[in-house]
């Protein structure tokens, strides 16, 4: 499994030589991931598999963007990801709309319907606005702590292979991610709804 630094001197390569090897290797770890995180927010396959591959073209081109000193390659990358995801459904929206309109008739399916869909402008502001205070207190946790939620949640690794990976017992991977959890949530009250 690769490690952050190896993702770091990946997307160095990709930025500074356009290395078409780095690319393919952070291709390969992460366009799965992205697609499985897009499924399983409720957008439909196909349409996971192309923002996921759209993802990566971002990646490709604005690779001397990314400073790991801000943020982990991962949670740039499905920043990246969720803000293609939330442009899909706006578009989606304004064009059922104009539809609709133009047209008279309901181009969505039952089966097409997400929650993100029939978000309004209010909705929308608000999840970005509690995103933006999670990655906020994200970045006041011990950077230990920020790392095994970030192992955990963004990049979805089991417990037993953190623990693997940090050489620390599976109990303490465990109780330190609670334990990270709790921090998160009392930074998130602190700073209201």
């Amino acid at each position: 499994m690769p490690t952050n630094d190896d993702f770091n001197a990946w997307i160095c390569a990709v930025a500074t030589n356009g290395d078409r090897e780095a690319f393919a290797a952070l291709f390969r770890h992460f366009a799965p991931r992205i697609k499985g995180y897009l499924v399983r927010s409720g957008v439909r396959t196909q349409v996971a598999e192309d923002l996921a591959q759209e993802a990566m073209v971002i990646l490709w081109r604005r690779a001397a963007t990314f400073d790991p000193r801000r943020a982990a390659l991962s949670t740039w990358l499905f920043t990246i990801t969720r803000n293609l995801r939330i442009d899909h459904y706006r578009r989606a929206t304004q064009d059922a709309a104009e539809a609709r309109v133009d047209h008279d008739i309901d181009v969505w399916d039952v089966d097409q319907e997400t929650a993100d869909v029939r978000a309004g402008p209010d909705e929308l502001a608000l999840t970005a606005q509690r995103e933006r205070s999670v990655h906020l207190a994200l970045a006041e946790l011990r950077p230990e702590h920020a790392l095994l939620l970030q192992l955990s949640f963004f990049e979805e690794r089991p417990h037993a292979t953190i623990a693997r990976e940090l050489g620390i017992p599976l109990g303490t991977v465990k109780s330190r991610i609670r334990l990270a959890i709790a921090q998160l949530r009392r930074k998130l009250d602190q700073c209201g709804p």
